[in-house]
């Protein structure tokens, strides 16, 4: 038989060989993807210290208030850890935040750590915890609250262009970037703001066990560092994970206990291609693989999700 056939027939065997591993291994990655759907992920099925992180802007957002709920409701979840990595954001945000984790503390200790930042709505978010712990070097309070708009009225000025408007009131839809706000509307928004303030001084004031005045000199928009904060009872202790573990002890948590991430989970699509990839290297076909990307072994719809998936064209 000719050489060159049977190097073609070789390459054939491999390459369904390859193809067959590949089945293979997608069948494996669903199954476990599913378990992890069904079954809430690996670790939460028994007893657990629940950690979530926070990062980022705070605002209202479902998702992280759904995942808490899920902490506070679980049997299996004996204590709580939150890192908090923020510059703050919306109050309403921040007061969502802080209530759904104040539902936790009713039922299991919660422990607010304090990573690089967690100033403004950040620090809200803290003081929901049982007791706060932050390195000497985090970055925190910043209390107080804060409006801003843009005003673009000189730059129409320059380019000529003009807005009329005609409104049932003077207050409406104030402030406006297109004009100079009047004294009335100045007034209303600071009103709304002091009332704002007041509320997140009181918080602090009560969960901080401060007198209120001494909570207000702390109010002024100040940021701490850990060191600074514990000197103004702002924070309880500096530390990391010995000490977060310390406290859960006193509080009769199980010192033994595994710390299990409840934080959001990556897309199953791309821990598939993850899985693929490398279980096709430890079968030895990774030389094959170089070949070809990972998208030309699942279907690039598969590897996107959300808006990505909006946006795909297909081909015919």
């Amino acid at each position: 038989m000719d050489s060159s056939i049977i190097a073609d027939r070789r390459r054939l065997r491999r390459k369904l060989g390859f193809w067959r591993i590949v089945a293979v291994a997608l069948v494996v990655a669903l199954g476990l993807a599913f378990y992890g759907f069904a079954f809430g992920g690996a670790g939460t099925e028994r007893p657990h210290i629940a950690h979530v992180t926070i990062s980022g802007l705070i605002v209202d957002d479902d998702e992280l208030l759904e995942r808490l709920k899920k902490v506070e409701t679980s049997d299996q979840v004996k204590a709580a850890v939150i890192s908090i990595s923020s510059p703050g954001g919306t109050t309403y945000g921040g007061e969502k935040i802080f209530k759904a984790i104040r539902a936790i503390s009713a039922k299991k200790p919660v422990v607010s750590d304090v990573r690089t930042l967690a100033a403004s709505a950040g620090y809200m978010v803290a003081t929901a915890g049982d007791t706060i712990i932050a390195g000497d070097s985090s970055i925190t309070g910043s209390i107080g609250v804060i409006f801003q708009y843009p005003q673009i009225q000189p730059l129409l000025d320059k380019i000529g262009v003009s807005l009329q408007e005609i409104k049932s009131s003077p207050l409406k839809a104030e402030p406006s970037p297109f004009h100079e706000a009047s004294e009335e509307a100045k007034a209303m928004i600071r009103n709304m703001v002091v009332d704002s303030y007041n509320w997140f001084v009181d918080l602090v004031a009560d969960r901080r066990k401060l007198p209120r005045e001494e909570a207000l000199k702390l109010a002024d928009g100040t940021i701490f560092t850990g060191r600074q904060a514990l000197q103004a009872k702002l924070i309880d202790t500096i530390g990391g994970e010995p000490e977060i573990r310390a406290y859960l002890k006193s509080r009769g948590v199980d010192a033994d206990l595994p710390m299990v991430d409840w934080d959001k989970k990556s897309n199953t699509p791309f821990l598939l291609a993850g899985a693929v990839s490398r279980l096709i290297t430890i079968l030895g076909y990774d030389d094959l693989v170089k070949g070809q990307d990972i998208n030309g072994i699942l279907p690039p719809k598969l590897l996107l999700d959300g808006l990505l998936s909006v946006w795909q064209v297909g081909h015919d």
